[in-house]
């Protein structure tokens, strides 16, 4: 029986997972797609994005959400079977397509496919790491785990544990591909420096492209036929010595709000909260006043992103919920304050 192929796509919050997967389900060339994706937060922004894509391809039956907790410390409970159930259906996907959320280790979701329950009716047909070029330019993550630790180790007043840099160094490690993504905001040379920290994080061989919008053609993406399960244990990562790891750096809420009074007034405050230490990312579905449409917001550091993605639903609660996701010890009261003022 021919396995089905299973593409994960990995990368830190905000990278451009989700666009890069709506490209996808978009242009999916004849091929019927399902979506796991694994929400970090309360709310499955990125399933509710994604269901509005409204294809073919992909239809909002084909897209599962699992959103209560990290998919590679669930795999028992949730994953399996999860990938279970789309495989006994009586059509089963032509290729499952998996976003993991920003904290997720790639290898231990691989290594899931090992499983008696999933080994010889799937495989991982590649892991693809997305990239977020210009934070990488911008030298906030660095891939030489060892040189960092150094560093911080001469100055007294910074904290030593690096669980950002980390995970950043493991998606690069365990890529089939590696997609750098936000080109359009960086010079050509900034390019050159992102795709050279990609290279040197990798393994040998693993291609690396240049992405603007998630626009990478589907027969680059799918079908590597890397059978990445067969040679995990290869594939170096910080966690390879600890039976189990866990997120406590990091934690989310979720700030409600009537409608804004326009997208410009509700930005500048979702600009304002992105700055509160500790931020790292802020993201939903908001309701603005007179508007008939869902406004998607997404936004990580300086970035802020707003557009409409489809008309309201009459059985919709036309509300604003933004999640938050930052660093564990937030002040969440002070952050509210800053985006419902």
């Amino acid at each position: 029986m021919k396995k089905v192929p299973v593409t994960v796509i990995t990368g830190f919050l905000g990278a451009g997972k989700t666009s890069l997967i709506r490209h996808l389900i978009q242009n999916a060339d004849g091929r019927r797609l399902a979506l796991v994706i694994n929400e970090f937060g309360d709310i499955g922004v990125d399933g509710e994005i994604l269901k509005s894509c409204g294809t073919e391809a992909c239809t909002e039956d084909d897209i599962v959400e699992l959103a209560n907790g990290c998919i590679c410390c669930t795999v028992a409970d949730e994953f399996i079977p999860t990938l279970t159930k789309l495989l006994d259906r009586p059509e089963p996907p032509d290729h499952i397509i998996i976003e993991t959320s920003g904290l997720a280790l790639p290898k231990p979701l691989v290594k899931a496919f090992q499983w008696p329950e999933v080994r010889s009716r799937a495989t991982v047909d590649g892991v693809v790491t997305v990239v977020d070029g210009p934070a990488v330019a911008a030298g906030l993550f660095a891939v030489d785990p060892d040189a960092i630790a150094a560093a911080r180790a001469l100055d007294p007043n910074v904290d030593h544990d690096a669980p950002l840099e980390e995970l950043f160094s493991d998606q690069l490690a365990c890529a089939d591909m590696i997609v750098v993504s936000k080109s359009d905001l960086m010079q050509p040379s900034e390019i050159d420096g992102v795709l050279e920290t990609a290279r040197n994080g990798a393994r040998d061989r693993v291609k690396t492209l240049v992405a603007s919008f998630g626009r990478i053609p589907a027969a680059i993406l799918l079908g590597l036929d890397s059978s990445a399960e067969e040679d995990i244990d290869e594939r170096w990562s910080h966690h390879d010595s600890e039976p189990d790891h866990d997120h406590d750096d990091f934690e989310s809420f979720i700030v409600t709000l009537p409608a804004a009074i326009s997208p410009e007034h509700l930005a500048a405050r979702v600009q304002r909260a992105l700055g509160a230490d500790g931020v790292l990312r802020i993201k939903g579905i908001a309701a603005v006043a007179d508007r008939t449409a869902r406004l998607v917001v997404q936004g990580v550091g300086e970035r802020l992103e707003t557009y409409y993605d489809r008309p309201w639903l009459e059985s919709e609660d036309r509300t604003t919920r933004l999640v938050v996701i930052g660093l564990n010890g937030l002040d969440r009261a002070r952050i509210t304050e800053l985006i419902a003022d």
